[in-house]
């Protein structure tokens, strides 16, 4: 394998945001194919199932690049740090569910970019919090990380539609309880 640059690259507008919109879970097995047109990114065949759910705040992805001269390796280990406001029965149930298998993840960021997770092995859930908070002004919510480790970092995906067009409508609405 050829370890040759090919380009270079100048500094762009400051014109991105931070954060992370939406993310969508799909149980192992989706069909990835790379693009024809542009390599860099991927294609989701298939009529895959996604469960969509909507973030606000402080969730995240981070792609740690690992390489060891010594062992003649490199990998990268993606983290994705949710959160979900409000403790409810059905959210805490679907998260348990995630918990136990090995879902693969699309993120969609405030950009307009979609990035597949765990193309080849999969996501597992490495942590997580259901907090209740202490004070009236306090966090409650659900904390979940997951992380993925590939031979590349996460894919950006070619076709949003291939993944929008494929939601599954059920949602989960938690609603607030009275408070009496």
């Amino acid at each position: 394998m050829a370890c040759t640059l090919t380009t270079g690259r100048n500094i762009p507008c400051k014109s991105s945001v931070g954060g992370l919109k939406t993310v969508y879970f799909a149980d192992y097995g989706l069909t990835v194919t790379d693009n024809s047109s542009d390599a860099e990114k991927v294609d989701i065949g298939g009529t895959p199932e996604f469960f969509q759910y909507d973030l606000k705040g402080s969730s995240s992805m981070e792609t740690a690049v690992n390489s060891s001269r010594e062992n003649g390796t490199t990998f990268f280990e993606t983290t994705l740090n949710i959160s979900l406001q409000l403790l409810d029965s059905k959210t805490q149930e679907e998260l348990k569910i995630i918990a136990l298998g090995r879902p693969q993840i699309v993120i969609e960021d405030y950009n307009g970019n979609f990035f597949l997770m765990g193309r080849e092995h999969g996501c597992e859930v490495s942590g997580g919090s259901f907090t209740s908070g202490a004070a009236m002004g306090d966090a409650s919510s659900f904390s979940l990380s997951l992380t993925a480790q590939e031979v590349s970092a996460p894919a950006f995906c070619a076709d949003s539609t291939d993944i929008t067009d494929n939601v599954n409508a059920a949602k989960i609405s938690p609603a607030t309880p009275s408070n009496g």
